[in-house]
Parts: C-alpha cells; structure tokens; sequence
C-alpha cells in the first residue's frame, strides 16, 4: 500500500558512521514517493544523537528548529591533533611535558563560555565560495574559513583522567564541538580532538524519544510530531479567520495581543501564527512600530 502524504518533524537517533544526509536517504523509504525531506541541524559522521528531520511542508520551518539551543556530550582526547579534529581524521601525537590539571582545565574552559568567535573546521559543511569546504579539503585544497560568532551557554566539565576529558556542552546555532576541541587543545599547549560526541537535545526534541532507524514505518508515523512543534519557541498568536484570510493573501493584519511585543527589539520579531482551531497557518514577521504582522511563511490550508 502506498503510504500517505504527511507533513511533520521526525526525532532520531543518528548511529556513528552515517553522515546526516545518509540518514535522512534512509527515512525516505518511510514515506510516498516524492515526499520532501530535510535535516535541521548536520552532525558529523563520527557522532550520534538527535537529529530532527522534517518532512513535507515541514522543510519549510527548518530554519527555526535550527536556531533551537543545542545540548551535547563529548568526550575528548589531548595530547593529540587530528587533520578533521576528530578521531575520522589523520591523528598525530603531540609531545606533553606536563599535562593539565583538572584545575587548569576548568578554569579554560569558562574562557569559551558566553559568545565566542570560532573558526569551523577545514572539514565541515561550511562553504567557501559556495562550496562545501570538507570537498575542497578533501581534494588536498586548502581551505581558509572566516571566524563567525556562536554562542555557548554552558560547559560543563563532567570527568577528566588523561587524555580523556568528557563535557557537557549547550550552545546556539553553529557551533562545533570539534573547533571547541581544536581552540581548547591550543590554549592547553597540549591539542585536542573529539573522539566521542552525541547530541542529546535540540530545543525541545530529546534524544530518550527519538527512534532508530530500524524502526517500522507505523512506529514513524505514530511518533510524528505536529508543524507547530518547529515553532515552539517562537511568540505565539491566535487569528479569527478573517484575519488568517488575509494573511493568506499577502496582506498584512493587526497584532492581536500587542504586549507580545512590550520589550522586543525595535526590529521585527518572527511570531508564530495559529488559527481559532489552534492550527498552525502561518509564521510572520511582527513589527513592534506599527504592531502588525506581514507573512513570511505561509502554510497551505490542511497541511
């Protein structure tokens, strides 16, 4: 039986090995024919853990699922370096007279907390002019990648017995794990590399729910999560239908709730945009100047 059209957000559990876009290969054969598919958010090959896959028009919404704060467990390796800074690469060995102390560890490592400037690694799916840099990198180019801020709320240091460090790290959007390894191996004078990592939490999606990727195709549709589940963090409004009309139109209507917007930045907000039935329609752009909101994101009627 061909399966039916869906649209919704999917939780795995990456296995190591599988680059993320193998996986998401993977979930296809779970759905119809011609069914869209999207990760939000890569994770290496070597790492595992929660991946969010949306499906139809929910690649439409991966944009605020990736802004979602992230939650990892890595465990490092000093005293050594690695061409992708992580134990897939070519590793080489780095000479330790002393090694830290956990009291020098810990003391590092709050330098990275809060917004940082971070360098991704030459073998990552960052682009450089419009490519992706690990295919340069790979064909022996070398690949110089500009700094870009990402912000780390926490880091946690859980265990430390030589070389071996494990952490526990939440952070926004961009951030590698692998270039955190990199810069903390540097600033120790003794290197650095991931040799284990797993997400376990974007936003509100979790890694104790998410599925393996040896699950049936009724146990994936059953755990299908609803569009509005993309849009969690984001204000919330509710429109009479007329005013949904409208917006489905292409024209811009009045903030219902304007103390919503009480503190904001004096730029627009993204608002998501729910009709009296609590569907999700729409997500819009809400101007706190003139307390109205434009589409941006307009859902199609039964989605």
């Amino acid at each position: 039986m061909k399966p039916p059209a869906c649209h919704g957000l999917l939780v795995l559990d990456k296995p190591s090995g599988l680059t993320s876009r193998q996986v998401v290969d993977h979930a296809q054969q779970w759905f119809a024919a011609g069914t869209r598919l999207g990760h939000a958010g890569t994770l290496d090959p070597l790492a595992t853990g929660v991946l969010v896959v949306c499906v139809g028009v929910a690649t439409r919404l991966v944009e605020y699922v990736q802004r979602m704060e992230k939650t990892y467990h890595a465990v490092l390796r000093l005293g050594a370096t690695s061409t992708t800074d992580d134990a897939d690469g070519t590793i080489e060995a780095v000479a330790v007279a002393q090694p830290p102390d956990r009291a020098q560890i810990a003391a590092c490592l709050q330098g990275f907390v809060g917004t940082i400037v971070q360098v991704p690694p030459a073998h990552s799916a960052a682009k450089v002019s419009g490519r992706r840099a690990y295919d340069l990198a790979r064909r022996g180019h070398e690949v110089s990648l500009e700094p870009r801020p990402v912000h780390i709320t926490t880091l946690d240091l859980l265990t430390y017995d030589y070389p071996h460090l494990e952490l526990l790290v939440r952070c926004g959007k961009g951030t590698y794990i692998r270039s955190l390894a990199r810069d903390l191996g540097k600033r120790l004078g003794c290197g650095a590399l991931v040799d284990q990592l797993r997400r376990t939490r974007i936003g509100l999606f979790d890694a104790a729910s998410a599925l393996s990727l040896d699950s049936d195709r009724a146990t994936v549709y059953a755990a299908l999560l609803p569009l509005s589940a993309a849009v969690a963090e984001l204000p919330h409004v509710i429109l009479e239908q007329r005013d949904v009309h409208r917006l489905r139109q292409g024209q811009r209507v009045s903030v219902p709730d304007s103390t919503m917007l009480e503190g904001s930045s004096p730029t627009a907000i993204d608002v998501a945009v729910f009709d009296s039935a609590k569907t999700l329609v729409a997500v819009a752009a809400a101007d706190p100047r003139e307390r109205l909101l434009r589409p941006a994101k307009v859902l199609p009627p039964g989605a």
